[in-house]
Protein backbone atom coordinates (compact mmCIF):
# COMPACT_ATOMS: atom_id res chain seq x y z
CA UNK A 1 0.00 0.00 0.00
CA UNK A 2 2.82 2.34 0.91
CA UNK A 3 4.57 1.36 -2.30
CA UNK A 4 1.46 2.12 -4.34
CA UNK A 5 1.06 5.47 -2.62
CA UNK A 6 4.64 6.28 -3.38
CA UNK A 7 4.10 5.30 -6.97
CA UNK A 8 1.00 7.40 -7.34
CA UNK A 9 1.44 10.42 -5.07
CA UNK A 10 5.07 10.64 -4.04
CA UNK A 11 7.21 13.46 -5.49
CA UNK A 12 10.26 11.25 -5.92
CA UNK A 13 9.20 9.72 -9.26
CA UNK A 14 8.23 13.16 -10.52
CA UNK A 15 11.63 14.55 -9.66
CA UNK A 16 13.31 11.68 -11.45
CA UNK A 17 11.13 12.35 -14.47
CA UNK A 18 12.08 16.00 -14.55
CA UNK A 19 15.73 15.17 -14.26
CA UNK A 20 15.46 12.69 -17.09
CA UNK A 21 13.62 15.24 -19.29
CA UNK A 22 16.25 17.92 -18.67
CA UNK A 23 19.15 15.64 -19.45
CA UNK A 24 17.58 14.44 -22.69
CA UNK A 25 16.77 17.98 -24.06
CA UNK A 26 18.75 18.89 -27.24
CA UNK A 27 21.60 21.44 -26.77
CA UNK A 28 22.48 24.12 -29.31
CA UNK A 29 25.87 23.67 -30.93
CA UNK A 30 28.39 26.38 -30.18
CA UNK A 31 28.94 28.47 -33.34
CA UNK A 32 32.40 29.07 -34.73
CA UNK A 33 34.23 31.96 -33.17
CA UNK A 34 33.34 35.34 -34.66
CA UNK A 35 30.01 34.33 -36.19
CA UNK A 36 27.24 34.86 -33.62
CA UNK A 37 26.47 35.36 -29.98
CA UNK A 38 23.58 33.88 -27.94
CA UNK A 39 20.93 36.08 -26.34
CA UNK A 40 17.69 35.36 -24.52
CA UNK A 41 15.93 35.63 -27.84
CA UNK A 42 18.26 33.40 -29.87
CA UNK A 43 21.43 33.86 -31.86
CA UNK A 44 22.39 37.37 -33.00
CA UNK A 45 24.63 37.81 -36.11
CA UNK A 46 28.13 39.00 -35.40
CA UNK A 47 29.91 41.87 -37.15
CA UNK A 48 31.42 39.37 -39.55
CA UNK A 49 28.02 37.97 -40.48
CA UNK A 50 26.58 41.46 -40.96
CA UNK A 51 29.47 42.17 -43.35
CA UNK A 52 28.67 39.06 -45.37
CA UNK A 53 24.99 39.99 -45.47
CA UNK A 54 25.84 43.49 -46.68
CA UNK A 55 28.18 42.12 -49.34
CA UNK A 56 25.45 39.78 -50.56
CA UNK A 57 22.98 42.64 -50.98
CA UNK A 58 25.56 44.81 -52.72
CA UNK A 59 26.19 42.01 -55.19
CA UNK A 60 22.46 41.77 -55.85
CA UNK A 61 22.29 45.50 -56.40
CA UNK A 62 25.23 45.36 -58.80
CA UNK A 63 23.59 42.56 -60.74
CA UNK A 64 20.57 44.77 -61.34
CA UNK A 65 22.55 48.00 -62.02
CA UNK A 66 22.22 49.52 -65.46
CA UNK A 67 25.09 48.52 -67.77
CA UNK A 68 27.56 51.25 -68.66
CA UNK A 69 27.48 52.84 -72.09
CA UNK A 70 30.24 51.31 -74.24
CA UNK A 71 32.27 54.08 -75.88
CA UNK A 72 35.28 53.79 -78.18
CA UNK A 73 37.55 56.76 -78.87
CA UNK A 74 40.48 57.01 -81.23
CA UNK A 75 43.13 58.98 -79.35
CA UNK A 76 43.74 59.47 -75.65
CA UNK A 77 42.75 63.14 -75.62
CA UNK A 78 39.27 62.28 -76.87
CA UNK A 79 38.95 59.31 -74.50
CA UNK A 80 39.89 61.56 -71.58
CA UNK A 81 37.29 64.14 -72.58
CA UNK A 82 34.57 61.48 -72.88
CA UNK A 83 35.50 60.01 -69.48
CA UNK A 84 35.31 63.46 -67.92
CA UNK A 85 31.81 64.05 -69.26
CA UNK A 86 30.51 60.49 -69.00
CA UNK A 87 31.74 59.65 -65.51
CA UNK A 88 30.45 56.39 -64.05
CA UNK A 89 27.79 55.98 -66.74
CA UNK A 90 30.33 55.15 -69.47
CA UNK A 91 33.04 52.60 -70.18
CA UNK A 92 35.60 54.22 -72.48
CA UNK A 93 38.15 52.38 -74.60
CA UNK A 94 40.88 54.11 -76.62
CA UNK A 95 42.30 52.63 -79.81
CA UNK A 96 45.65 54.45 -79.76
CA UNK A 97 47.85 54.45 -76.70
CA UNK A 98 50.91 56.46 -75.63
CA UNK A 99 53.45 57.23 -78.34
CA UNK A 100 51.16 56.29 -81.24
CA UNK A 101 51.07 58.59 -84.29
CA UNK A 102 47.45 58.87 -85.50
CA UNK A 103 48.56 60.27 -88.87
CA UNK A 104 50.14 56.92 -89.74
CA UNK A 105 47.84 54.63 -87.78
CA UNK A 106 46.05 51.83 -89.60
CA UNK A 107 43.05 50.15 -88.00
CA UNK A 108 43.56 46.49 -87.16
CA UNK A 109 40.91 43.78 -87.25
CA UNK A 110 40.72 44.08 -83.47
CA UNK A 111 40.09 47.83 -83.78
CA UNK A 112 37.25 47.25 -86.22
CA UNK A 113 35.67 44.76 -83.80
CA UNK A 114 35.92 47.29 -80.96
CA UNK A 115 34.29 49.95 -83.11
CA UNK A 116 31.51 47.61 -84.16
CA UNK A 117 30.78 46.64 -80.54
CA UNK A 118 30.78 50.24 -79.35
CA UNK A 119 27.48 51.99 -78.72
CA UNK A 120 29.11 55.38 -79.30
CA UNK A 121 32.27 56.37 -81.21
CA UNK A 122 34.18 59.61 -80.84
CA UNK A 123 37.16 60.75 -82.90
CA UNK A 124 38.98 64.04 -83.51
CA UNK A 125 38.18 64.53 -87.17
CA UNK A 126 39.74 67.07 -89.56
CA UNK A 127 41.66 64.11 -91.03
CA UNK A 128 43.79 63.54 -87.93
CA UNK A 129 42.90 59.84 -88.18
CA UNK A 130 43.30 60.09 -91.97
CA UNK A 131 43.48 56.39 -92.75
CA UNK A 132 40.38 55.67 -90.64
CA UNK A 133 38.14 58.46 -91.92
CA UNK A 134 36.42 56.27 -94.53
CA UNK A 135 35.62 53.70 -91.85
CA UNK A 136 33.97 56.33 -89.66
CA UNK A 137 31.96 57.62 -92.63
CA UNK A 138 30.66 54.13 -93.39
CA UNK A 139 29.71 53.54 -89.76
CA UNK A 140 27.92 56.89 -89.58
CA UNK A 141 25.78 55.87 -92.56
CA UNK A 142 24.54 52.84 -90.63
CA UNK A 143 22.98 55.25 -88.11
CA UNK A 144 25.51 54.50 -85.43
CA UNK A 145 26.35 57.18 -82.91
CA UNK A 146 29.59 58.39 -84.51
CA UNK A 147 30.90 61.87 -83.74
CA UNK A 148 33.93 64.00 -84.64
CA UNK A 149 34.50 66.16 -81.56
CA UNK A 150 35.86 69.01 -83.67
CA UNK A 151 32.35 69.51 -85.05
CA UNK A 152 31.95 71.76 -82.01
CA UNK A 153 34.66 74.18 -83.22
CA UNK A 154 33.48 77.00 -85.53
CA UNK A 155 35.27 77.00 -88.89
CA UNK A 156 36.46 80.57 -88.45
CA UNK A 157 38.50 79.44 -85.44
CA UNK A 158 40.22 76.61 -87.30
CA UNK A 159 43.66 77.06 -88.81
CA UNK A 160 44.26 76.22 -92.47
CA UNK A 161 48.02 76.28 -93.13
CA UNK A 162 49.06 76.69 -96.79
CA UNK A 163 51.08 73.46 -96.75
CA UNK A 164 47.98 71.46 -95.91
CA UNK A 165 45.97 72.60 -98.91
CA UNK A 166 42.23 72.37 -98.52
CA UNK A 167 42.33 70.91 -95.00
CA UNK A 168 42.27 72.30 -91.50
CA UNK A 169 44.88 71.72 -88.82
CA UNK A 170 43.39 69.02 -86.52
CA UNK A 171 45.55 69.65 -83.42
CA UNK A 172 42.94 71.82 -81.69
CA UNK A 173 43.56 70.36 -78.21
CA UNK A 174 46.62 72.56 -77.68
CA UNK A 175 44.38 75.62 -77.44
CA UNK A 176 42.59 74.80 -74.18
CA UNK A 177 39.53 77.08 -74.70
CA UNK A 178 39.16 75.69 -78.22
CA UNK A 179 39.28 72.13 -76.90
CA UNK A 180 36.62 73.08 -74.37
CA UNK A 181 34.25 73.72 -77.29
CA UNK A 182 34.41 70.01 -78.09
CA UNK A 183 32.63 69.22 -74.81
CA UNK A 184 29.32 70.13 -76.44
CA UNK A 185 29.67 67.35 -79.01
CA UNK A 186 30.49 64.79 -76.32
CA UNK A 187 27.47 65.81 -74.22
CA UNK A 188 25.26 65.60 -77.31
CA UNK A 189 26.56 62.19 -78.39
CA UNK A 190 26.27 60.56 -74.97
CA UNK A 191 22.81 62.04 -74.41
CA UNK A 192 21.53 60.74 -77.74
CA UNK A 193 22.82 57.25 -76.99
CA UNK A 194 21.69 57.34 -73.35
CA UNK A 195 18.71 59.70 -73.00
CA UNK A 196 18.20 58.72 -69.34
CA UNK A 197 21.54 60.31 -68.51
CA UNK A 198 20.95 63.59 -70.37
CA UNK A 199 20.90 65.80 -67.27
CA UNK A 200 23.87 63.95 -65.80
CA UNK A 201 25.97 64.52 -68.93
CA UNK A 202 24.95 68.17 -69.15
CA UNK A 203 26.02 68.81 -65.56
CA UNK A 204 29.34 67.03 -65.98
CA UNK A 205 29.90 68.88 -69.24
CA UNK A 206 29.61 72.20 -67.41
CA UNK A 207 32.01 71.00 -64.74
CA UNK A 208 34.48 69.90 -67.41
CA UNK A 209 34.33 73.35 -69.03
CA UNK A 210 35.02 75.01 -65.67
CA UNK A 211 37.99 72.75 -65.08
CA UNK A 212 39.40 73.49 -68.53
CA UNK A 213 38.96 77.22 -67.94
CA UNK A 214 41.05 76.87 -64.80
CA UNK A 215 43.71 74.97 -66.74
CA UNK A 216 43.83 77.72 -69.36
CA UNK A 217 44.33 80.35 -66.66
CA UNK A 218 47.24 78.34 -65.28
CA UNK A 219 48.83 78.06 -68.75
CA UNK A 220 48.59 81.82 -69.31
CA UNK A 221 50.27 82.57 -65.98
CA UNK A 222 53.02 80.02 -66.54
CA UNK A 223 53.74 81.19 -70.09
CA UNK A 224 54.15 84.74 -68.80
CA UNK A 225 57.51 83.63 -67.38
CA UNK A 226 58.95 83.40 -70.91
CA UNK A 227 60.03 86.76 -72.42
CA UNK A 228 58.34 87.62 -75.72
CA UNK A 229 61.62 87.50 -77.62
CA UNK A 230 62.27 83.90 -76.56
CA UNK A 231 58.85 82.52 -77.46
CA UNK A 232 59.98 80.40 -80.41
CA UNK A 233 58.94 76.75 -80.36
CA UNK A 234 60.91 74.42 -82.64
CA UNK A 235 59.50 70.89 -82.87
CA UNK A 236 59.37 67.82 -85.09
CA UNK A 237 56.09 68.57 -86.87
CA UNK A 238 53.42 71.26 -86.96
CA UNK A 239 51.30 70.03 -84.08
CA UNK A 240 51.58 73.22 -82.03
CA UNK A 241 50.11 75.93 -84.27
CA UNK A 242 47.02 76.32 -82.08
CA UNK A 243 49.25 76.48 -79.02
CA UNK A 244 51.30 79.20 -80.67
CA UNK A 245 48.26 81.26 -81.61
CA UNK A 246 46.64 80.93 -78.18
CA UNK A 247 49.72 81.64 -76.08
CA UNK A 248 51.89 83.89 -78.23
CA UNK A 249 54.57 81.58 -79.66
CA UNK A 250 56.12 81.44 -83.09
CA UNK A 251 56.04 77.77 -84.04
CA UNK A 252 58.58 76.35 -86.46
CA UNK A 253 58.52 72.66 -87.34
CA UNK A 254 60.68 70.38 -89.41
CA UNK A 255 57.71 68.53 -90.89
CA UNK A 256 54.25 69.75 -91.79
CA UNK A 257 50.97 69.07 -90.00
CA UNK A 258 51.08 65.41 -90.98
CA UNK A 259 54.06 63.14 -90.34
CA UNK A 260 53.45 61.15 -93.51
CA UNK A 261 56.21 62.90 -95.46
CA UNK A 262 59.74 62.93 -94.07
CA UNK A 263 61.80 66.10 -93.96
CA UNK A 264 64.37 66.59 -96.71
CA UNK A 265 68.03 67.54 -96.23
CA UNK A 266 67.18 71.02 -97.52
CA UNK A 267 64.47 71.36 -94.86
CA UNK A 268 66.96 70.45 -92.16
CA UNK A 269 69.53 72.99 -93.37
CA UNK A 270 66.87 75.68 -93.51
CA UNK A 271 65.78 74.97 -89.94
CA UNK A 272 69.37 75.00 -88.64
CA UNK A 273 69.90 78.40 -90.25
CA UNK A 274 66.70 79.72 -88.67
CA UNK A 275 67.74 78.54 -85.19
CA UNK A 276 71.14 80.19 -85.48
CA UNK A 277 69.77 83.42 -86.90
CA UNK A 278 67.12 83.84 -84.19
CA UNK A 279 69.31 82.45 -81.40
CA UNK A 280 66.70 79.91 -80.37
CA UNK A 281 67.88 78.46 -77.02
CA UNK A 282 66.32 75.00 -77.32
CA UNK A 283 64.46 72.60 -79.60
CA UNK A 284 62.01 69.88 -78.64
CA UNK A 285 61.39 66.26 -79.58
CA UNK A 286 57.91 64.70 -79.57
CA UNK A 287 56.73 61.51 -77.93
CA UNK A 288 54.95 60.20 -81.04
CA UNK A 289 57.62 61.16 -83.62
CA UNK A 290 61.07 59.56 -83.94
CA UNK A 291 63.61 61.93 -82.35
CA UNK A 292 66.58 61.34 -84.67
CA UNK A 293 65.97 64.34 -86.98
CA UNK A 294 65.54 66.84 -84.16
CA UNK A 295 68.59 65.39 -82.44
CA UNK A 296 70.53 66.02 -85.64
CA UNK A 297 69.14 69.57 -85.83
CA UNK A 298 70.16 70.17 -82.22
CA UNK A 299 73.71 69.04 -82.90
CA UNK A 300 74.12 71.01 -86.15
CA UNK A 301 72.63 74.21 -84.67
CA UNK A 302 74.55 73.89 -81.41
CA UNK A 303 71.49 74.13 -79.15
CA UNK A 304 70.14 71.90 -76.41
CA UNK A 305 67.11 69.65 -76.59
CA UNK A 306 64.70 71.25 -74.17
CA UNK A 307 62.76 68.06 -73.52
CA UNK A 308 60.10 65.79 -74.92
CA UNK A 309 56.63 67.13 -75.68
CA UNK A 310 53.41 65.19 -76.03
CA UNK A 311 51.88 66.03 -79.40
CA UNK A 312 49.51 63.50 -80.96
CA UNK A 313 49.36 61.19 -77.94
CA UNK A 314 49.27 61.60 -74.17
CA UNK A 315 51.58 59.93 -71.68
CA UNK A 316 51.22 56.60 -69.92
CA UNK A 317 48.17 56.45 -67.61
CA UNK A 318 49.24 56.41 -63.99
CA UNK A 319 52.66 57.94 -64.66
CA UNK A 320 52.80 60.84 -62.22
CA UNK A 321 54.80 64.06 -62.60
CA UNK A 322 54.62 66.88 -60.05
CA UNK A 323 51.31 65.54 -58.78
CA UNK A 324 49.51 65.12 -62.10
CA UNK A 325 48.89 62.08 -64.29
CA UNK A 326 50.66 62.22 -67.66
CA UNK A 327 48.02 59.88 -69.05
CA UNK A 328 45.37 62.62 -68.82
CA UNK A 329 44.73 65.70 -70.93
CA UNK A 330 45.48 68.02 -68.04
CA UNK A 331 48.70 66.16 -67.29
CA UNK A 332 49.69 66.37 -70.96
CA UNK A 333 49.16 70.13 -71.09
CA UNK A 334 50.90 70.81 -67.79
CA UNK A 335 53.90 68.69 -68.77
CA UNK A 336 54.28 70.44 -72.13
CA UNK A 337 53.94 73.93 -70.70
CA UNK A 338 56.40 73.28 -67.88
CA UNK A 339 58.89 71.72 -70.31
CA UNK A 340 58.67 74.66 -72.72
CA UNK A 341 58.84 77.35 -70.02
CA UNK A 342 61.76 75.74 -68.19
CA UNK A 343 63.77 75.45 -71.41
CA UNK A 344 63.06 78.89 -72.87
CA UNK A 345 62.67 81.33 -69.97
Amino acid sequence: MKSALLGEGSSAPVQRGLATSASSAPTLAKPPSGFARPTSGGWVPSARQWGLILLFHLCLAGAHAAPKLAVTATVGMVADLVSSVGGERVQVESLMGPGVDPHLYKATASDVNKLQRAQVIFYVGLLLEGKMQDLFNRMARTKRHVYAVTEGVPEDLLLEPPEFEGHYDPHVWFDVPLWSRCVEVVVKGLSEADPAGREFYAARGEETRRRLAGLHDWVVKRIAEVPDGRRVLVTSHDAFNYFGRAYGFKVVALQGISTVNEASAADMVKLVDFIKEHRVPAVFVESSVPPNTIQRISKDAGVKIGGELFSDAMGTPGQMENGYDLGTYEGMIRHNVNTVVNALK
